[in-house]
């Protein structure tokens, strides 16, 4: 056996997956999954929308789950559970023997789901809100709508999976795999809100009752060009800050 050289199919682990690492990264993962689950609650049980008087009947069509930012809540919560889940019963080695299917999906829900449409929440909502809020939240939800959770769902949901980003190592999918599921989210999501629209008269957000037909189709067809950049983005950093094990990981054993 030559000295220097991998010879067996083994597990490779850093500093970063023991002792004091390993433990913040748990506590990163049980903060996550608590406050997002608790927005979701606190959402849909105590936060109530006002509604025009003579919609009365069809304005909460859909109920919260009219909004991006709420399925993006139930996201990361999932995801975060998730991370849980692989760190006690899965793995966060760099090329461990075999893959666990918990692994599998948290890798994936990250990539596809998790880091793009986090980050396209919150710069989108903080980007139309110092615009104009009240093209995406109307002062009269002040009233309603605690701070903290605002904070929550429209900041924290960048905060924690950037953080995720950089101190949990994952494997992106290919590409052409990521992109489709990430674009089938999108475009069910832009179906969902013209469906809203039929059935209740009203458009989910203030900004598209000011946009003509053009314009609407100008918006959502950003928004998705926007989407799929940001998955590129995710998985450039994703490259840069993961390196080292990444060459590792592809490192074929001989």
């Amino acid at each position: 056996m030559a000295k220097g050289r991998t010879t067996i199919n083994a597990p490779i682990t850093h500093a970063w997956n023991q002792g004091i690492y390993k433990s913040l990264r748990i506590l990163l993962h049980l903060i996550g999954a608590v406050q997002f689950i608790y927005a979701i609650y606190y959402d849909h049980v105590y936060v109530h929308h006002p509604h025009p008087d003579n919609d009365k009947n069809n304005y909460s069509f859909g109920g919260k789950f009219r909004f991006l930012t709420f399925l993006d809540a139930i996201i990361q919560a999932v995801y975060f559970v998730i991370c849980l889940g692989n760190d006690f019963i899965g793995t966060n080695e760099v090329a461990p023997k075999k893959m666990p299917a918990i692994r599998k999906i948290k890798d994936y829900i990250l990539a596809a789901l998790a880091f793009p449409i986090a980050l396209n929440v919150g710069i989108s909502f903080w980007t139309l809100y110092a615009i104009d809020r009240e093209l995406v939240f109307p002062k009269v939800l002040d009233a309603i709508f605690p701070g903290w959770l605002n904070h929550i769902l429209h900041t924290n949901i960048v905060v924690f999976i950037v953080l995720e980003m950089f101190t949990s190592f994952r494997t992106y999918p290919k590409r052409i795999n990521g992109l489709t599921g990430l674009i089938a989210f999108m475009l069910s999501y832009l179906i969902w809100v013209h469906v809203i629209k039929h059935f209740s008269g009203v458009w989910v957000y203030p900004v598209l009752e000011v946009l003509e037909l053009p314009q609407r189709i100008v918006f959502f067809g950003a928004i998705l060009v926007f989407t799929v950049f940001l998955y590129l983005f995710g998985e450039t950093i994703n490259k840069i800050v993961w390196a080292k094990e990444l060459k590792l990981a592809q490192r074929k054993v001989k």
